[in-house]
């Protein structure tokens, strides 16, 4: 069964990879909106469980801080400096899964991972990029809030590791309580929009998927999985997201694409072969 640990870390990268396909309906919607409305949708997943829900304060604390903390930043920082770099440093999270799990008492960093995680980032940055870099001469703010979203994902995604065991359904509960949060930021900052139907669908498709069943199979992965091989695999999801767009007609594929791809797929391959705990 050892083979099959990084299978939940596979379908919750999936499900990431198709969050692009589906905000391509919802650019209309303010993006606190879009998160409270898919991840309340995301909680009923575990509503049957909801006495799973009741956690130490301290897991509900980092539980909300992960999901929650994570998009706050991330949509501080696309709002405070240009998207493209915003998303390139937001894509620091895997790297940083595989260099801080040693400090998280997560076993052994080698330099088989690093490369993996190093190789994987660098075709992050072309697939996301297209192969154009043009970073301000003057830090934006933005900049800093991406990376701090980089480490709240990250630190989130080792933490669960290491807090006292807790139902897998609990995450219903974080996501919950983050759908909250998200509701009171979208009424405190953004104007009031009612989604139409076509937009009611892409938020029910989200909330099952990329903002639902993928945290619970995340949480998963990142307590059965070595967190630095999962960190690796990671960078398969703007490669997937970019493949998912491309087929269903949002996207293109050019040289580029398939450059990022190579790399990607090399930094996956070689972090998966990686042994050292």
């Amino acid at each position: 069964m050892k083979k099959f640990t990084l299978l939940p870390a596979l379908l919750a990268i999936l499900l990431w990879s198709s969050l692009a396909a589906l905000g391509a309906f919802t650019q209309r919607l303010p993006p606190f909106l879009v998160t409270a409305v898919a991840l309340f949708i995301g909680s009923l997943l575990a509503i049957h469980r909801i006495r799973d829900w009741q956690v130490a304060p301290r897991t509900l604390l980092i539980g909300v801080a992960g999901i929650f903390g994570y998009h706050c930043l991330l949509f501080t920082a696309f709002r405070t400096a240009p998207a493209l770099e915003a998303n390139l440093l937001n894509y620091l999270w895997p790297l940083l899964i595989v260099v801080l799990s040693p400090l998280f008492g997560l076993g052994k960093l080698t330099g088989r991972h690093i490369l993996a995680a190093t190789i994987g980032f660098c075709g992050a940055v072309l697939i996301v990029s297209k192969g154009q870099f043009d970073f301000a001469d003057s830090l934006p703010i933005g900049y800093l809030f991406a990376i701090a979203a980089a480490f709240t994902w990250s630190s989130y995604s080792l933490a669960t590791r290491k807090l006292p065991p807790f139902p897998n359904a609990a995450v219903g509960g974080f996501c919950l309580l983050s759908s909250l949060l998200a509701a009171l930021c979208h009424w405190l900052f953004e104007p009031a929009i009612v989604p139409n139907n076509e937009e009611w669908l892409a938020l029910l498709l989200m909330g099952i998927g990329p903002l639902g069943a993928s945290f619970f199979l995340w949480d998963k992965a990142m307590k059965e999985g070595d967190p630095k091989q999962i960190g690796a695999l990671s960078y398969l999801t703007p490669l997937l997201s970019t493949l998912i767009l491309a087929v269903s007609g949002l996207g293109e594929l050019n040289t580029i694409t398939w450059i990022a791809g190579a790399l990607i797929l090399l930094g996956a391959t070689i972090g998966s072969l990686s042994r050292g705990r």
